[in-house]
């Protein structure tokens, strides 16, 4: 009875307790004004590039006025050739006296590369004559199986690597950039030089992009 009695007393205190006022008060400060600056500032890294305009690259002229490095395969004229002709059959022509559009770097270099080539040896026939035999008087059921080992053969080859590097003129940005091997293992120079303009002509064959 007095612990029933002490509860009841108690529960006005309680009461009275739970309807006094929060001391937390939610409150907000305005937010500082903005920088003067920033109403000139632009931030080009919260928009997408714009779309690159390839039909705005007429001309070209290689980068810093340096001709390709060659090689013992190559020198650089030819090289320089090869470069000039991929361009003009893509309406890029080489500026006159004034800096192209474009500028050029191109690169060739010697790689080796592992090749494997995979053929079958053949095994002959097994069984005691299937289809008969001298002597055996003609046909004559028998048994047996062909089979055959496939032989994996890795040889290693010399490959011409030749890279192209295309820069915007005005901001010095890559525009375009590809590479493109030929084996260097031919034999006459003509070859070698066949090789060469095919190389350079797969290395541009995507440019521009779609």
């Amino acid at each position: 009875m007095p612990y029933r009695l002490l509860c009841l007393a108690l529960l006005p205190l309680t009461l009275a307790a739970c309807q006094a006022s929060n001391p937390y008060v939610a409150s907000s400060r305005p937010l500082p004004p903005a920088p003067a600056q920033a109403a000139n500032t632009f931030d080009a890294s919260a928009y997408p590039a714009p779309p690159r305009d390839y039909g705005h690259y007429r001309s070209w002229s290689w980068r810093n006025g340096e001709l390709p490095s060659g090689n013992v395969d190559a020198d650089p004229g030819l090289i320089a050739d090869a470069v000039s002709g991929a361009l003009d059959q893509h309406g890029l022509r080489p500026a006159r006296g004034a800096t192209g559009d474009l500028l050029v770097s191109a690169d060739l270099r010697l790689e080796r590369r592992l090749r494997q080539v995979r053929d079958y040896d053949y095994d002959p026939y097994y069984g005691p004559y299937p289809y008969g035999g001298v002597g055996f008087g003609g046909y004559r059921n028998g048994y047996g199986a062909y089979g055959s080992v496939p032989i994996v053969r890795t040889y290693e080859v010399e490959v011409m690597v030749v890279r192209i590097d295309l820069f915007d003129a005005r901001n010095g940005q890559p525009v375009w950039s590809a590479s493109a091997e030929s084996g260097s293992d031919k034999g006459l120079p003509r070859d070698r030089e066949t090789a060469l303009r095919e190389s350079v002509h797969k290395a541009l064959s995507g440019y521009p992009p779609s």
